[in-house]
């Protein structure tokens, strides 16, 4: 037990938890907090972006590329409502995110009094983008609550959770009690009697299909997934939240693309850790003739409108081992790699034809080494690297989920490259989204983060530009006037090149990889076809794939 400020508490109890980096704005209500952060120093960074929302996104982007906790720490108000744009996408794309938030004073929250920075029930905004939240309400509260957003993003699903924190709880001086760090929960295994149930099924089935999200990247349990894959015989479509949890190396890996013709011949389809249902709220990929299991940590997940099914809660990974382990020695052998060759081919025949896309994803592919991380965006040619771009490990693609927020990208990548300093990280961005966060080409130098940034621009916000000409003759709004986007990088010390063709992209990319600075690299380019009959997802005008590989169910 010691004597000490609110915001001192904070600061040891996060060193205490292992927090190594914060991505945050200071501000007059975290004053107490933000001066305790310098004795915890040689613990924690303090990254400080110039923009609120640039918080979030970075701690997500930390946190999705490392499995660690990411920090973010914003004032009240219009602080947490710029960052809240990021927490969205983290709990969209079930993110382990602490969101360390201000408050007013604690006397006057609810009052309506006017005080700086004051948002109407500030509580109930957070809980929208939250799995958890409290309210610190003197200085040893604090500890506890640390220690328990701790170990709520470790339990269950991962996501989101806050903290908010007054400025006079902050200031506050009393005896603490610093505690042990949370311990790592034990993740929950489904109950055994619907593990017999679901190996049943699986052992029967001839054509098992197993559909991956997120869930297992989560978990850790790709070496489980590829087991229980090789074991049943059974293809393995990737959402593309789930893109890396098998290698695309692997002769059963599918992705959403392939999963349309797999999926229609399934008698058994196994979802592990993944909504399984799209942007329209719609199950992802019909299987009509198949019965369904679903695994997955969180119960809200499993049920309508997906199809009845057996539903096994627990830890994707524990899931899958229990899974391998319950099929009997005879269980039957599904179509493997036979069936997944020629729906490969077939795959790629058909994301051949969207050209450019794919020579600059192919670029792109060829730049970046095999543990080198690409985070993707909603542009022309980050849509199809969705389902196009090879991964090849865990972690190794980072997209922006359902929540489809342009503009993550760039503020997601300076995170992922604060988590993995080691690693090549790519940004790839269009002229549109890159412009909600330039500013943060400062941050990028001035942390010297080994980011590379890609910038494709074609002066328009180019879907929107397309979709509104094919749907009605003309547009409105989706022209962009850019600066010269190497000149500006320079301006902000970042390194900047422009490249014309997908050969020079990959040797700067190469180049660049070489190197210890951020480096940013525009790409001209001109209008794209749509890949929409390609992408599971929304389509203005949609083309339908040529006939199933597989011939009819």
């Amino acid at each position: 037990m010691q004597d000490m400020t609110g915001g001192q508490a904070l600061a040891q109890q996060l060193a205490r938890e292992g927090a190594r980096q914060i991505f945050g704005l200071p501000g007059v209500q975290l004053d107490w907090a933000v001066d305790a952060l310098i004795d915890v120093g040689d613990r924690i960074a303090f990254t400080v972006p110039r923009h609120e929302q640039a918080t979030s996104y970075m701690a997500d982007g930390f946190a999705r590329s490392t499995g660690e906790p990411g920090l973010c720490m914003v004032v009240p108000g219009p602080g947490l409502l710029n960052a809240m744009a990021g927490l969205a996408t983290a709990y969209a794309c079930s993110s382990p995110v602490i969101c360390l938030v201000g408050q007013i004073p604690l006397p006057a929250i609810g009052q309506g009094l006017g005080l700086l920075h004051e948002v109407p029930q500030q509580s109930r905004l957070l809980e929208s983008v939250t799995k958890w939240s409290a309210l610190a309400r003197r200085p040893d509260d604090i500890p506890g609550l640390v220690r328990e957003a701790y170990r709520q993003v470790r339990t269950g699903r991962p996501q989101p959770v806050a903290i908010e924190l007054p400025p006079d709880v902050l200031r506050a001086r009393e005896t603490v009690s610093l505690l042990a760090p949370a311990a790592t929960p034990e993740p929950a295994a489904p109950a055994a009697r619907v593990i017999e149930q679901a190996a049943g099924l699986l052992a029967a089935a001839r054509f098992p299909v197993i559909w991956a999200g997120s869930g297992v990247l989560a978990a850790g349990g790709s070496a489980a997934l590829a087991a229980l894959a090789r074991r049943l015989g059974a293809p393995v479509v990737m959402s593309e939240n789930g893109r890396g949890a098998l290698s695309d190396r692997d002769p059963l890996a599918l992705s959403t693309l392939g999963g349309r013709a797999v999926l229609p011949h399934a008698d058994v389809v196994l979802v592990v850790g993944s909504r399984y249902v799209n942007v329209r709220g719609q199950v992802d990929i019909a299987a009509p003739k198949a019965r369904f299991i679903y695994l997955n940590a969180d119960p809200r997940d499993i049920g309508g409108p997906r199809p009845p099914g057996l539903a096994l809660v627990g830890d994707a990974r524990i899931g899958l081992e229990h899974l391998a382990a319950a099929l009997p020695a005879g269980a039957a052998q599904g179509p493997g790699e036979a069936a997944c060759a020629p729906v490969r081919r077939w795959c790629a025949a058909q994301l051949a034809r969207l050209e450019p896309q794919m020579g600059w994803i192919g670029a792109l592919r060829d730049a970046i080494p095999d543990d080198g991380i690409l985070v993707n965006e909603f542009t022309q040619v980050g849509y199809l690297a969705a389902i196009a771009y090879p991964v090849y490990r865990p972690r190794g693609l980072i997209t922006p989920g359902y929540q489809g927020t342009l503009g993550y990208g760039f503020n997601t990548g300076l995170g992922v490259a604060a988590g993995n300093p080691d690693k090549v990280v790519v940004s790839i961005n269009g002229d549109g989204g890159f412009g909600w966060g330039l500013q943060e080409l400062a941050t990028a130098a001035k942390y010297r983060l080994r980011l590379i940034t890609v910038v494709f621009r074609d002066d328009a916000f180019g879907n929107v530009r397309r979709i509104q000409s094919q749907t009605f003759g003309r547009n409105l709004g989706a022209d962009l006037h850019n600066p010269d986007f190497v000149a500006l990088a320079r301006a902000f010390g970042v390194d900047g090149l422009r490249v014309a063709t997908p050969a020079a992209l990959t040797a700067a990319i190469r180049d660049a990889a070489t190197g210890d600075r951020p480096i940013l690299i525009e790409v001209p380019v001109g209008e794209m076809p749509g890949p929409w009959h390609l992408l599971n997802t929304i389509s203005p005008a949609p083309v339908p794939a040529p006939a199933n590989p597989l011939g009819e169910p």
